[in-house]
Parts: C-alpha cells; structure tokens; sequence
C-alpha cells in the first residue's frame, strides 16, 4: 500500500541501489582483472619481509689457534619510512643525532624516502642498541648482523690486513683469502601483519654457509716479541721505516713479519696509505753488504777461492772503471773470510772479478733475487738484477757489494734462511693450513724445496765466515751469550734524485741462530735511520734482542732441544 503511495520514491531509491551495485561490481572488476598483479605486488612488500642472513666469516689463527682476527655480533639500525608518522620521524632526527653522531639532515633525507626499509646505521656496539631500544620510537628496528674484531690491535697489521662494513676483504690475508673467509649469504622471508609486527612465520629458508678458518704459520708470541723490539730501535732511531721477518730456515714458515709505520687494525680508515703498507713484501731497495752473501757463497761454490786466500784491499781506495770504490776502514791485506767479516767492498770486488758477471749473475738468480719468491702475501714485488748484457763497465764494483740491484726483504731472508738450511733454499709461506667450521682440513700448505743453491759444504764454509763476522767482524752487537750467532752487515745510500744521497741509508742485518744448527733465520731492515746509519749499529741490536728472546721462548738450550710452536712438546 506504501509502495503505491509512494511510487516515484521508491523508483528513486531503487535505481540508486542499482547503482550503486553497478559501481560496485565495475569498481570490484577492475581490481580484479587490471589491478591485481599490482595489489598483489603491494600486499607481497606489506606483509612478507625479506631478510639477507649474513654468514660468519673465518676466523684468522696464528699457528698456536690462537685468534687474530674474528667476528663478533652487532646490530645494524633500520627503519620503515612509510609505517612512521611525521612525529616519530622528528623524534628520530632529533634523537639519533645526539646519539650516533650523525647530522641531522642525513637521518630526515632517509626517513622522507618512501621505502618500507632504509639503513640509519650499520653494526652499532651494544650499549648504542639498548639506548635506542628505549626510545621506543615506531619504525625502528634492529638486525643481527657481525662485524670484523682484531683482538691484537696492531699486531702483525699490514699482514692480516682487514675487512670492511659489508666483512669483505679489503687489503693483506684478508683480502688474498676472502673467498674462503667470506662464506655465502642465506635468505628468509618473514610474515608481518597489518601493523608491521612480526608474527615470527617463516615462508621460505635458504641457510648462510660460513666462512673457513685460516691458520696462519705466525706466532702470536715471536710476532709480538719482533714488533716490541723493532719499535723501540724505530722509535730511538727516528727512522722513515723498518721492517723484521723470522723464518724457520728447514720448512720457509714465517714466524714473524713486521712493518713500521703501522695501524690499529680496529680503526684503519684513520690510518693513511704509507702505515697499511706491507714493506716487507712491496719495498725494494738497494740491499749494500748483506749482498755481499751471494758473491761469497759463488766464489766458495766454484772454487774460485779458499778461506786463507788474501786480497790485498788498496788501503781503502780501488778504481773500477771511471769510478773510484771506497772501503768504510783502509785495509791492507785481508784473506777472503775477512774480507766478508769485514765487510770490505774492494775485497769482495776483488773476488767478483775474478767470478765474472756471469758466475755473479747466475748466483744471484739461485738465489731468487730479480723475481718473486712465491710468498702467499699480496703485493710480493720482484726487484731489479740486470743481467750482465746491460752491466756497464763500473758494474762488477757495484752489483757484487749490493748497488746497481734491488731487493726486497722477504727475498733477503729467503736467502739468509737457505745457507742456515744447508744450501737448501725454501719456498716461503704464511698460511699453513684453511680450515672449515668442524675442523675439516679445506687445503693444506706443506714445506716446498725450491732448489739446492749450493751444496751442503759450501753452505757449512759460510757459517763459519759469518759466524766470524759477528764475533770479530762488523756485526758484534748482535752477539748472544752461549749462543752461536752468524749474519752480515748491511748500509746501503739511498738514491735520491737520481744520485747517492750522504744523508739517507738503509741499515740492515741478515743473520741465523743457533750458527751451528739454526732454528731461526731474520732479516732486520731500517729506512733512514737517524743518529747512526750502520746495520752493525742500528739493525743488528735488534737482532740479537729478538733472537734471545725467541730462542728462549723456543726453550733452544745448550743440549738444542727446541720446544715446537705447535704442539709444545720437546724434539
């Protein structure tokens, strides 16, 4: 009855029923044919929340297992701009600055991004985290990430080098071996619900595949023992640089390597490019005396001389060529083991010619100088020996007594290491062995020969020459009570502009202990060294301060039983 009242009304009414439903039904079509791929892409990022899981990375050992280089947790800071109102965004510009020292501008330039994840700050240490934590402003959250920790500091820095934010190898071991340390990323994918909570519901898992453990032949306690002395002498002698490697003469494992300038490996960014530089390995320089070795060991090896042999020393003034050589001390005549105790460049000259740049040549190749040793250091340079096509008519006078040549102070301490070993020359090495998370031995480095330099009889006659050359001849400062010491003296002028400097030297020092049955061979290297110039002064103290200790800590007695660095047990 109503209806028939009211019938223009209910027309009305009616139709806005119908549409409504129309527009209902188109509005509903259209988001379910030519919408849905999107929605479904928003919905995707709205509620399923992709995490990358960092793995572990390596770890870095010295021989002993004991940690040079770890990871430790940290968390990163994050936030989600488009779940955050205006308010808690000015709190967090507001807040966060104060807190992580960061400019203000930065942290509002992220938050106006319209992202659902932006990072503030990466691997915060903990007390940070708890800070913000109690803030409890929307939008914040954390991820467990690790980041890179150097127990040592400094120590043995430009070897181990470090990893950067992301724990990727950026220089030294830890870069060479970062795809062993690094291991691979894993994913998960988390549910959130409307407010972004998360409901701790994994859709999907891919694990993080840890990074292996390097081992390393390095003793953290010889190390320590090398650094600690090189940086007084440093220190008290003013020097531009320095660099000390200790090897194990049988087996080329290096024991120690040691630069100076050097870094703390837990800030190195503070650090500038001279400091982070492995010397040992990258710098060649003109080598002086402690070249003198391999004229020595060539002269003995042919046959061209005998230890009584004498050589009458010009009293100090000899011309080679155009150029008029000089001996330190005017000598007269000296037998050829003096001439090295002494370290005589006119009787070493003397020898040389009667060698020839052939024999010189040949000998100084044997000896791995002018190419690489093998080391498995990054950043291992050659240095310059031309061959006698090129020499000049002064070069018999220079090469032979360690000019017109260079070395690095790996290659001087390969070659000191092969006479200790009885002529057996030794491929060095600083990693021994990678290995995975459940001790799995990944790859293994044994001891190498590289070739017999000279013979074992050779190689006896020449410790005894530089035994003597250190307990009567240039190297007496690096004497040890009731411990045969055998080594040379080492001052080179530095080329500067193109000439001789009078002002700039290199000091070195090569040597091994016990002389008669070595257990450690050392090459300890000064760059301008101020007040006193000479190895004999400067870099042969050092070696005796770093071999007694050492020797001690090996437990070598008067019996020479040495204790190993990795078992602890007596051989």
């Amino acid at each position: 009855m109503h209806i028939r009242k009211y019938p223009l009304r209910f027309c009305i009414v009616f139709l806005v029923f119908i549409l409504a439903l129309c527009f209902c039904l188109i509005k509903l079509i259209l988001i379910q044919v030519f919408k849905s791929s999107y929605l479904d892409q928003l919905a995707e990022k709205q509620h399923n929340y992709f995490i990358k899981l960092e793995p572990k990375r390596g770890a870095i050992y010295d021989r002993n297992l004991h940690p040079l280089a770890i990871n430790v947790a940290a968390y990163s800071l994050y936030a989600n701009p488009k779940m955050m109102k205006a308010r808690d965004k000015e709190k967090a510009v507001g807040e966060l600055s104060v807190l992580l020292g960061l400019e203000p501008d930065f942290i509002r330039e992220r938050l106006d991004k319209d992202k659902y994840f932006v990072w503030l700050e990466r691997k915060l240490p903990l007390t940070s985290v708890q800070k913000i934590k109690n803030l409890k402003i929307a939008g914040l959250d954390f991820i467990k990430e690790s980041r890179r920790h150097y127990p040592n500091q400094a120590l043995a820095a430009q070897l181990i080098g470090f990893a950067g934010m992301d724990n990727e190898g950026l220089e030294g071991l830890e870069l060479k071996y970062n795809k062993y340390l690094k291991g691979e990323f894993g994913w998960t994918q988390i549910l959130k619900d409307a407010k972004q909570r998360a409901l701790l519901i994994e859709k999907s898992f891919i694990p993080p595949k840890d990074g292996f453990d390097v081992v390393l032949t390095i003793d953290e306690t010889i190390q320590y023992i090398a650094e600690r002395a090189l940086d007084k002498a440093f220190v008290k002698h003013r020097a531009r640089g320095a660099m000390i490697i200790v090897i194990n003469p049988k087996t080329g494992e290096i024991l120690a390597l040691a630069n100076r300038p050097t870094f703390d490996l837990m800030s190195p960014t503070q650090s500038d490019m001279d400091a982070r530089r492995d010397r040992a390995v990258a710098d060649m320089y003109e080598p002086g005396s402690v070249f003198k070795i391999v004229t020595a060991a060539a002269a003995l090896e042919e046959g061209k001389v005998s230890e009584q042999d004498k050589f009458f020393c010009e009293n100090g003034t000899y011309r080679v060529g155009n150029h008029i050589l000089h001996d330190h001390q005017k000598h007269g005549t000296l037998t050829f083991s003096q001439v090295i105790e002494q370290s005589s460049n006119i009787g070493v000259t003397k020898v040389a010619q009667l060698l020839g740049p052939s024999l010189v040549y040949k000998y100084a190749q044997l000896f791995r100088f002018g190419m690489p040793t093998g080391i498995n250091i990054p950043g291992e340079v050659n240095g310059v020996l031309k061959p006698p096509s090129v020499w000049s008519k002064t070069s018999i006078g220079a090469i032979p007594i360690g000019h017109e040549v260079t070395v690095t102070a790996i290659q001087l301490g390969c070659a000191i290491a092969a006479i200790a070993n009885d002529g057996v020359y030794m491929k060095p090495f600083v990693v021994k062995y990678i290995k995975d998370q459940k001790g799995e031995i990944i790859e293994e480095f044994q001891p190498q020969t590289v070739a017999q330099v000279i013979s074992k009889n050779t190689a006896d006659r020449l410790k005894v020459i530089l035994t003597r050359a250190v307990e009567d001849g240039t190297g007496k400062l690096a004497r040890i009570k009731n411990v045969k010491v055998a080594g040379k003296t080492g001052t080179a002028q530095k080329v500067v502009g193109g000439v001789y400097s009078h002002n700039s030297f290199y000091a070195s020092f090569i040597g091994f202990a016990p002389a008669d049955n070595p257990k450690i061979a050392m090459v300890v290297i000064f760059d301008e060294p101020h007040l006193t110039y000479y190895g004999g002064t400067v870099s042969a103290p050092v070696f005796k301060e770093v071999a007694q200790d050492v020797l001690r800590y090996l437990d070598v007695t008067g019996n020479d039983t040495v204790k190993t660095a990795e078992t602890g047990t007596r051989r």
